[in-house]
């Protein structure tokens, strides 16, 4: 691993940490996450805590920026509420992240913000596992009795 760092989006981190405080009440919604877009807009969202696995609120980030049209998205933070600071994201979410946007720089640190800094989404996913790179490259299906391609074998049960 090979961890670059890249300059702190200090405006990103207190998008963040202002939506923690202002719309993270009681159990339900206790993190909030601000992503800066390609285009320097700013997207904000809160988890959905639910005790049957809600999502996290990058998860909920990714469908809130798709819902305003943004596709591209640049740099991601995540603070959890009660003054917790910078929080990583988790395992899922990490995935999660380095599927949508692999490019994508996140915001990590201490509590408070003290040694915070950006590094690629890849590094907190050493030998990581890319969705897309194991997706076969598939020509539209014709229907049945369609003949498998060239060095391609068919799947179980077709005829």
């Amino acid at each position: 691993m090979t961890t670059q760092a890249h300059p702190v989006d200090r405006e990103l981190v207190q998008a963040a940490a202002r939506v923690a405080r202002t719309r993270c009440r009681g159990d339900n919604h206790t993190m909030a996450a601000a992503a800066r877009a390609r285009d320097g807009r700013i997207v904000t969202a809160v988890n959905a805590y639910h005790f049957t696995g809600g999502p996290c609120a990058e998860l909920v980030l990714i469908g809130t920026a798709a819902a305003q049209g943004i596709y591209e998205l640049d740099t991601v933070v995540a603070v959890g509420d009660r003054d917790r600071g910078i929080v990583p994201p988790c395992g899922r979410c990490r995935q999660a992240l380095l599927d949508y946007f692999s490019a994508l720089k996140v915001i990590v640190g201490a509590p408070g913000g003290e040694g915070a800094r950006a590094i690629p989404v890849a590094d907190l996913l050493p030998e990581s596992y890319v969705w897309a790179d194991h997706q076969l490259d598939t020509e539209p299906d014709t229907g049945p009795g369609t003949e498998p391609r060239a060095g391609e074998t068919a799947p179980p049960g077709a005829g």
